[in-house]
């Protein structure tokens, strides 16, 4: 009788580290699934945002990763989901897409390695950027500053006074005799941005890779929007 009773607990232990293992393996394949469709969770690894988002915080995004698996959800083909001032990823190799099981792979390792490690390397082609002018507008840059002619405007505006989302710039001193004419020199000759086409800067406004190097970024190469900060938790909240 006393072995029955020792069985039969040892059946039900079985059966419950069973059960616990199925949810967690479900949880793990919904967490890697949404990941890689619906948002995603990263660590910002240099200091181009710098004032407003440092170095190691952790931030979650939303994602348009499901449009380029439904060609017919182009964003080029209705309102954009995001505005001026807005934190966005820019992914600058948005044609070279990723098979869904790469992509929920990719959310798998990223899982268990807390975004540190992940199964695409990444971080030579996802920008974290601000946008400044979206399709249509006019953009001119001066003193680091940019003044926004906000398609079917007649007024130019600062970049500040075009968004709701209060930010502050991270300003370098050049030299009197820098050249105008050079990408970082803080100044640049009014463009119209296209139809399908934003303009995305870094907040320090240094020497960093943004659109006055890239030029214009496409609507489809933005990946998705920040959505709040996580990590550290004194600074938890919306971006």
């Amino acid at each position: 009788m006393k072995r029955k009773f020792v069985f039969s607990d040892h059946k039900n232990q079985r059966s419950r580290k069973g059960w616990i293992f199925l949810y967690l393996l479900i949880f793990i394949i919904l967490y890697a699934s949404f990941t890689s469709l619906f948002f995603s969770m990263r660590v910002l690894e240099n200091s181009t945002m710098a004032t407003n988002l440092q170095v190691g915080e952790r931030f979650v995004f939303s994602s348009y990763a499901i449009n380029s698996l439904i060609p017919r959800l182009s964003l080029e083909d209705k309102p954009l989901p995001f505005n001026r001032g807005n934190v966005v990823l820019i992914n600058m190799f948005r044609d070279e897409k990723l098979s869904p099981f790469v992509s929920f792979l990719d959310g798998f390792v990223r899982f268990f390695t807390l975004q540190r490690v992940g199964f695409v390397d990444q971080n030579e082609h996802i920008f974290v950027k601000r946008i400044i002018g979206l399709p249509g507008d006019e953009i001119t840059m001066t003193n680091f500053v940019i003044r926004v002619r906000v398609k079917g405007s007649e007024y130019n505006l600062t970049e500040f006074e075009v968004t709701e989302q209060g930010y502050t710039l991270d300003l370098p001193q050049v030299p009197a005799l820098w050249d105008s004419s050079l990408p970082y020199s803080g100044n640049m000759e009014p463009i119209v941005l296209g139809d399908n086409e934003c303009f995305v800067l870094s907040d320090d406004r240094s020497n960093s890779n943004d659109s006055r190097t890239w030029g214009p970024v496409p609507v489809k190469n933005i990946a998705g929007k920040a959505l709040f900060r996580y990590w550290p938790l004194k600074r938890f909240g919306r971006v």
